[in-house]
């Protein structure tokens, strides 16, 4: 049976009015397309965890308009919070800090802490200022799988799971970073990477600084599991082109751009569900240098390829 089409607008008016109903929207970001509920709606949050699939107990992130707005739903009083956010928002920086009172703990997974940014699409941004509140948002994905960066993507992982009657995407054409956001816990002192992202490592060092501590203790934020971002196809990872060549045969998909990590970005979800419609038997990609975007995309790749294969090769650059 055909199963009814989720309705597609380029409104953000629309979109904002959906949330105000207590729907789901699909929306687009720079990093990636996220599965956004009014962070007030409980039962509109209860449903996101049920769409993606994702175990209760999991954050989510909130997306705010603004800076003034961010205050509403979490403590952005610290030099460091302010620092990060003047200069980072909008863009692809999550900040892990204070919640306030009004945070759901559907969002926070009982934690008293919440993620929270200010996306860069100018359409989204646009939804977010109509709409006044905050609006919570993991990937708009099936839990665990490879995070989507279309609106193609999107309706591949998720047709079947939305609500005609109650959702809608948001169409803002393919996201422009890639990956998803930085996420920098600030209440960790020193503060410390929990997600490398779209803003590289190196440049949050500076804005504040200091050198960021490693990530330690439990999982407290999106895409801290060992095994995530991942396909269906078997992966292995290796450290250079040749070695790459080596394990190729007729059955296997290899992924390397790493002489740009824009791009490299920019296509590292399409290429790893392109590899699973090709039907091939192993995905081989090549790790970059662990700079910039080389952070985010070694991160990625990891995690995709957790269990998968063999333990990736270190590289140093």
């Amino acid at each position: 049976m055909t199963r009814p089409a989720i309705p597609i607008t380029t409104n953000p008016a629309e979109a904002a009015e959906r949330l105000r109903a207590g729907g789901l929207v699909v929306i687009p970001t720079e990093t990636v397309y996220g599965l956004g509920a009014d962070a007030d709606n409980h039962a509109a949050l209860g449903r996101v965890y049920e769409v993606k699939g994702r175990p209760a107990g999991h954050p989510l992130i909130i997306h705010v308009a603004d800076l003034d707005t961010a205050g509403h739903w979490a403590d952005t009083s610290s030099a460091a919070a302010q620092a990060l956010a003047e200069t980072c928002w909008p863009g692809p920086l999550t900040l892990l800090l204070p919640k306030r009172d009004r945070v759901s703990d559907i969002i926070t997974g009982g934690r008293d802490t919440v993620g929270i940014r200010v996306p860069a699409h100018p359409l989204t941004l646009e939804m977010l200022r109509l709409h006044g509140g905050a609006v919570a948002a993991p990937s708009a994905n099936r839990f665990g799988r490879v995070s989507p960066t279309t609106v193609e993507h999107v309706l591949d992982d998720l047709t079947g799971h939305l609500n005609p009657d109650t959702d809608l995407i948001l169409d803002g054409g393919p996201s422009t970073i890639g990956v998803e956001s930085t996420i920098v816990d600030l209440v960790a002192d020193p503060p410390e990477i929990l997600r490398p992202g779209g803003i590289p490592t190196e440049d949050i060092e500076r804005i504040l600084g200091l050198s960021m501590g490693a990530a330690r203790g439990p999982s407290r934020a999106s895409g801290m599991l060992a095994s995530h971002y991942a396909p269906r196809t078997p992966m292995m990872l290796v450290s250079d082109r040749a070695s790459a060549t080596k394990l190729a045969d007729g059955n296997t998909v290899i992924i390397d751009r790493t002489d740009d990590l824009v791009d490299a970005a920019r296509h590292l979800y399409d290429d790893l569900r392109r590899a699973d419609r090709a039907g091939v038997d192993r995905i081989v990609a090549v790790l970059p240098p662990a700079t910039g975007l080389g952070h985010a995309l070694r991160d990625r790749l990891t995690k995709a390829a957790a269990g998968r294969g063999p333990e990736p090769p270190s590289r140093e650059g």
